[in-house]
This record gives C-alpha cells, structure tokens and sequence, in this order.
C-alpha cells in the first residue's frame, strides 16, 4: 500500500531541501492547535516556515498527507513504555487516560480520528501496546480491536470541551457548571418533576462521585471484554 511512510522523505529532483518532514510537520502541528485542522493548508505551514508553498511538494503530495504525518506524530506524546501492572484493566484505563490528556493537548485529534487516513508506525506501537495489554483476555482478536476503536471513541468524547465535562482544576468551567445546575434545579417544581427533585437533593447529600470519564471507561472495558 503506498503511503506517506512508504516513500522516500523528498523527491530526488529540484534543490537542496531546506527542511525535514519533521520541521514541516511541528509547523503544521503549531497551527492546528491554534486554529484547528482548517487552519492547516499547504499555503500557511509554507508561510510559517518561510518558503513557497510549492516547495513543500517535494516532501509531500498532497494535504492528506501531511495530516496522516501530523497525528502520527503526536502519537509519540503518549507514553507507551510505561511499566504494566498486569492488571489488564488498570492498564487500559492508564492508557485511555493518556490519550485523553494528548486529545485535550491537541483538540484537532478528534477529527483527525473521523478521518480515514492512513496509519502510521506510532499509531501501529499504540495498537501493539493494546493488544499486550488485552494478551491475557480470551476474547477474539477481532474483539480487542473493536475494543480499541471503541475506546477512541469514548476519549473523543469526553475531549470534547463542554460544560459538563470541565476540565480537572478549572476553577471557570467548574463555576459555569454550577451555574447551569442551579439554573434548571429553579425550574423545578416538586410536585410535577417527583424524580428530578429526588435527584437533587439525592445528589447534595452525597459526595462527589468518581470520576465519569474512568467509570465510563471501566464500564465499557468490562462490556466487551469480560463474559
């Protein structure tokens, strides 16, 4: 299959070249976090390095290539030497919470993922460190990989940055999140909304309950990987 990985990393006619596929991708990288995969063109990585945007065909031949190279690369932020536990569970929680911190880091990712681009070699030792982890598990090979595209899903989600999933230590989302609750708990009325004034008060008589994004994890985890 030809891919970005699979050629050479510039044409062999024309100049001298005056930058790395790396040097190139960091650019592109420093945009996209920014503004976004759409402020990402060939035009304005080439203006952000200083040079013609033709130039950067030498390395690449089109935009999607250079996408498939940029969230390869900030793949190598996830830490997947990290020592096992050998508790198949604990360590993939580890590992949806990392990629949750790198998808928060880089918030360009969760589209990136909708996208069908070609893997590249860290997204390859990312899937190795998975399926180590899942070794131990008797579910089919095939279900470990659903596994995978699953838990993605879920870590895009909760990336997302809405007021009910406030980031750790947000003292702003945390206060906007508290505005809102005692927005709709004004809106109601014991007589017509029983359960949701159970709710309520259910919830100011309780602490805290652990963190969603870990339950959900460990619930989803448990689903499809335990009989």
């Amino acid at each position: 299959m030809d891919t970005i990985w699979t050629r050479p990393d510039r044409g062999s006619r024309g100049p001298v070249p005056q930058h790395s596929r790396a040097e190139i991708v960091a650019a592109a990288v420093v945009l996209a976090d920014a503004g976004g995969l759409s402020a990402v063109s060939m035009r304005a990585v080439a203006s952000a390095l200083s040079t013609g945007a033709g130039s950067l065909y030498r390395y690449l031949s089109s935009r999607d290539d250079l996408l498939d190279l940029m969230s390869d690369a900030v793949l190598a932020e996830l830490p997947l030497d990290r020592p096992l536990t050998g508790d198949w569970l604990e360590d993939l929680v580890a590992v949806a919470r990392d990629q949750l911190i790198l998808y928060r880091r880089h918030p360009w990712l969760t589209e990136a993922a909708r996208r069908q681009g070609a893997l590249g070699p860290r997204a390859v030792d990312y899937f190795e460190r998975c399926m180590a982890i899942m070794a131990p598990l008797p579910s089919a090979p095939s279900t470990k990989m659903e596994t995978m595209a699953v838990l993605t899903g879920v870590v895009s989600l909760f990336a997302q940055p809405v007021p009910s999933n406030p980031p750790p230590g947000d003292p702003a989302a945390a206060e906007q999140q508290r505005v809102a609750a005692a927005h709709l708990f004004s809106l109601v009325d014991p007589q017509s909304h029983p359960h949701l004034t159970a709710a309520f008060t259910d919830a100011a008589q309780s602490p805290p309950a652990a963190d969603l994004f870990e339950r959900t994890v460990r619930s989803v985890l448990r689903g499809l990987l335990t009989p």
